[in-house]
Formats: C-alpha cells, sequence, structure tokens
C-alpha cells in the first residue's frame, strides 16, 4: 500500500530513506491520476520493502510539489539518496515504472 506524504513528512519519508522512492504526485479530481493509482498500488505489492511507495495530494500539499517543478498530474519523482533520480509524467504503463525502479535498485 502507497504511503500517504504530506509536506510535513516529505523530508523524512522521502529524502531520508535509505531505499529508493517513488513519490506519485496527484490529485483526487484528476482523471489520470485515478488510472495510476492501481499502477502505484501494484507496484508496492510486486517490489516490498526493497522501496517506497509514496503518494502526494497535491491540493493539500503543495510545498514539494512546487519545490521540484511539478506542473503536470500525475507527475511521478523517483528519489535515490534524497535526490530525483528519475521522473514520468502522464500515466505510462507498468513496466515504465518496474524498469525505473529496477534500475535504482
Amino acid at each position: 500500500m502507497a504511503v500517504e506524504v504530506t509536506d510535513a513528512t516529505f523530508e523524512e519519508v522521502v529524502l531520508k530513506s535509505d531505499k529508493p522512492v517513488l513519490v506519485d504526485f496527484w490529485a483526487a479530481w484528476c482523471g489520470p491520476c485515478r488510472m495510476l493509482t492501481p499502477i502505484v498500488e501494484e507496484l508496492s505489492s510486486d517490489f516490498g520493502d526493497k522501496v517506497v511507495i509514496t503518494k502526494v495530494d497535491v491540493d493539500a500539499h503543495q510545498e514539494f510539489a512546487a519545490k521540484y517543478g511539478v506542473r503536470n498530474i500525475p507527475t511521478v519523482l523517483l528519489f535515490k539518496g534524497g535526490e530525483v533520480a528519475d521522473k514520468q509524467v502522464g500515466v505510462a504503463p507498468k513496466t515504465v515504472y518496474s524498469d525505473k525502479l529496477n534500475a535504482l535498485l
């Protein structure tokens, strides 16, 4: 299950993680975001505790979306060692996200 991250928890959960982190920036009103949700949940199951899978609601928590230049949603940022290592804007097939995560392991 993806971890809901807020502006208050982003640094601890994402930036200080010793594992690769996938961050799904989304909003409830966004149709493509709803299409991505089952993919993100499957990735969470597939990768287990090897990576951290998170979601940030950009309507409620805008600080880090702004900091990382998220202008379109869904946007998925992949972090390793507290730095952005990869990015995917828009919905892509599950294999795209899997490949990006595997490259960070």
